[in-house]
Order: structure tokens, then C-alpha cells, then sequence
């Protein structure tokens, strides 16, 4: 489980994060979202070490995050898995060197055991035959189904998804949230998915928090998140609904 209490963060006088507060439980899939400058992107930051924030705690599984040393941090981010927007994938590595780049980094496995794990990540994300190619001969939802195999490289407690359906068109986009929850649920998996993609929202959402300027405004399921009374949340959804329902008659 993850653990965010009283989060603020600021930017000079830009205070982004307002007081943000919430559990992450494993083996469902967790999702922060809310419109662009909502916050969201600075709190993942916030809970993966990327930005240090002026008040509140990060805790994972009951150690405090925050206030941890680098080293003791580096133990914490051998058990983070995580999927970046655009997959950040290595150009001049081929797949199979891309997957393999964590487990050189903090394993000292032989080349046979890493190769095992590799090979056993891709055919997870239903990419077998793939090890030889390189990022520029796959598709954008292949290289987000690699994205995925180099997260759960390491076998991580914690799996982060920044944007995981950004660039894809919607049939790819299920298939990806359909993996995610997949393996959050076979691994027990404490996953966090920021988005603002509302077809994840509905199709995966286990515990959702909603933010809006920088405030957790609301915070529930899938199954409650069109049945509330809150302004600032049913603007974003039912926007984000007639947008996908305009783009797609054209």
C-alpha cells in the first residue's frame, strides 16, 4: 500500500499541490486524475522522489518516503516499476535490450537469468517474438506493451502509469488499460495510472482520486464517479465524453 498525507508542493509562488491525502491499496488499479494543471503529474512526482514536497508524507507499506536518505530511497525504487508517457524507450537498444536495462542496473543476475526474465516479461504483454527489434519498428501501442515489460522487469510492489494511453487510438487504449489491470490483479500489484483519458476511468477505475487546482475534490470508484453531485467533477467527465463523442463522428 501507498500512503499519501497533506501533500503540498509548490512552484515560487505557484502552490500546485494543496493538501493532498489518499490510500493506494494493492491488487486494484488506482487512478489519479483531472484536467490539465490539476496537479496530477506533480504528485506522481511527488511520490516517486522526482520533486521533494514543502509539507506532507509519501509512505510506502509504512516507511516514510520523504524522509529517507538517498540510499535508503534506492532500495524503495528497486520496488517501483514505471510506464512513462511516451514509453522512453532506448532508440539504440533493441526490446530485449530495453527490458534488460533495470536488471543490469540492479541485479547482478547472470546473463541466463536476466534473459529468462526478459523473455518471460514479453511474453506477458503477448510480445514473444519481438527481442530483436528496435523502438522504430514498432507500432505506439507496441512499444507501451514494451514500456510495460521493462516496469515489471524487477518484479515491482509498485507500478506507476504516467498517461499510459497517450498518442493511442481507443481499441489500442483498452488493451492497454486491459493489461495493467491484468497484472495488477495477478501480482497484487499497487498500481497508480495518471490520466485523464475517461475510457481508462471507466473501464478500470478501482479507486479513483479526482483533482482540481491543485485540491482532492473527490474520491471513489468507477461504479460512483457518474452518480455525484460535485460541479468540478462532472464537468471533467461529461466533457471528456462529449469531446471522445464529437471527435469520433468526424
Amino acid at each position: 500500500m501507498i500512503e499519501i498525507k497533506d501533500i503540498h508542493k509548490s512552484f515560487g509562488e505557484n502552490e500546485v499541490l494543496k493538501g493532498i491525502s489518499g490510500k493506494f491499496e494493492p491488487g486494484v488499479t488506482n487512478l489519479i486524475i483531472g484536467g490539465s494543471g490539476s496537479g496530477k503529474t506533480t504528485l506522481l512526482k511527488c511520490m516517486i522522489g522526482l520533486h521533494h514536497p514543502e509539507k506532507g508524507n509519501v509512505t510506502y507499506d509504512g516507511r516514510d518516503f520523504t524522509q529517507m536518505s538517498t540510499e535508503e530511497r534506492i532500495e524503495i525504487r528497486k520496488e517501483i516499476g514505471m510506464l512513462f508517457q511516451g514509453s522512453a524507450l532506448f532508440d539504440s537498444m533493441t526490446v530485449e535490450e530495453n527490458i534488460m536495462f533495470p536488471l543490469n542496473m540492479f541485479t547482478d543476475q547472470s546473463r541466463g537469468e536476466k534473459l529468462d526474465r526478459v523473455n518471460f516479461c514479453l511474453e506477458r504483454v503477448n510480445l514473444g517474438d519481438k527481442n530483436k527489434l528496435f523502438p522504430a519498428e514498432l507500432s505506439g501501442g507496441m512499444k507501451k506493451r514494451v514500456g510495460i515489460a521493462r516496469a515489471i522487469a524487477m518484479n515491482p510492489k509498485y507500478l506507476f502509469c504516467d498517461e499510459p494511453n497517450s498518442g493511442l487510438d481507443p481499441k489500442t487504449s483498452i488493451v492497454i488499460d486491459e493489461l495493467i489491470k491484468e497484472i495488477t490483479e495477478e501480482y497484487n500489484t499497487t498500481t497508480i495510472v495518471v490520466t485523464h483519458d475517461m475510457n481508462s476511468v471507466m473501464g478500470i477505475g478501482d479507486y479513483i482520486i479526482f483533482l482540481h487546482e491543485g485540491k482532492k475534490f473527490w474520491e471513489g470508484s468507477n461504479k460512483e464517479i457518474a452518480k455525484t453531485s460535485i460541479d468540478e467533477l462532472n464537468d471533467f467527465v461529461f466533457a471528456s465524453r462529449f469531446m471522445k463523442a464529437a471527435k469520433d463522428k468526424f
